[in-house]
């Protein structure tokens, strides 16, 4: 997958759990629940709408790494590529 399909993807995985937000400018680089009202249940929500969507296990340790638009596509692209070494 692209860059441009991950960023689909985790837009798909946000307007999946907050669908007011689609059609709305998200900031990639700042926080969803800096931008949004988005509590810690409509992120935990989302990790598991873009475990649905990719197949790809986030641990809760690397949830920060997901907290942007930005930071979601480089942590599924990088997980996608170290998947495929395998």
């Amino acid at each position: 997958m692209s860059n441009a399909d991950f960023e689909k993807t985790v837009r798909d995985a946000l307007y999946a759990i907050a669908p007011d937000l689609e059609g709305e400018p998200i900031d990639p680089a700042r926080r969803y629940r800096d931008q949004f009202e988005f509590d810690s249940m409509d992120f935990l929500h989302y990790v598991i709408e873009l475990h649905r969507l990719t197949g790809v296990e986030i641990p809760e340790s690397d949830y920060p790494k997901v907290e942007t638009l930005a930071g979601a596509v480089a942590y599924l692209t990088d997980r996608s590529v170290a998947g495929s070494t395998h």
